[in-house]
């Protein structure tokens, strides 16, 4: 096994967290608003922290599912115009794309981290914990997408030569 398929492997564990994480705040935002109903309309009495958690987790859920597909690259891409150049102006382009996707998650971590900073003298209403935590949630995403843009552009500069045109992992992920 290379460092590269080690690499791979090891992300890929990341991004099964995410999907984890994501799938278990889904699963507590579908209960917390069930609780929401309950409590209104048969307890007669709103839990009003259910809007502020919902917002909280909601972050998280759409963060997190967006930096795993960055991951397996099913994020919104349009190829008609690079699948129509030659296979060697092809890889160039997957390559440059690879690095403007890692810089952005690079530039969302700096930009976002000033918010997590700033964000811990406030607290969210109703449930008492800093606003960071908000903030939080896209700077994690910016880290998650340097990494996985990153490590892709990465390993796709590194075995460069040894794409063919019939090589699906050469278009659409390493």
């Amino acid at each position: 096994m290379t460092v590269l398929d080690r690499v791979d492997k090891a992300l890929g564990a990341v991004q099964s967290l995410c999907i984890f994480v994501a799938s278990i705040a889904l699963v507590v935002l579908v209960v917390t608003f069930g609780w929401l109903v309950f409590g209104r309309y048969v307890l007669n009495v709103t839990p009003t922290w259910v809007e502020q958690l919902s917002l909280l987790l909601i972050c998280y859920i759409v963060f997190l599912g967006a930096a795993a597909g960055v991951r397996t690259n099913t994020h919104l891409g349009v190829t008609v115009f690079r699948d129509m150049l030659p296979f060697v102006l092809q890889k160039v382009i997957i390559v440059i794309i690879d690095l403007i996707i890692a810089t952005f998650g690079f530039l969302t971590v700096l930009s976002c981290w000033g918010w997590v900073s700033f964000g811990w003298d406030s607290f969210i209403p109703m449930l008492g914990i800093p606003e960071s935590f908000r903030s939080a949630a896209v700077t994690i995403f910016g880290g998650l997408i340097f990494l996985f843009a990153g490590a892709r552009a990465l390993s796709r500069v590194l075995t460069f030569s040894s794409w063919s045109p019939e090589d699906p992992l050469a278009s659409e992920h390493t």
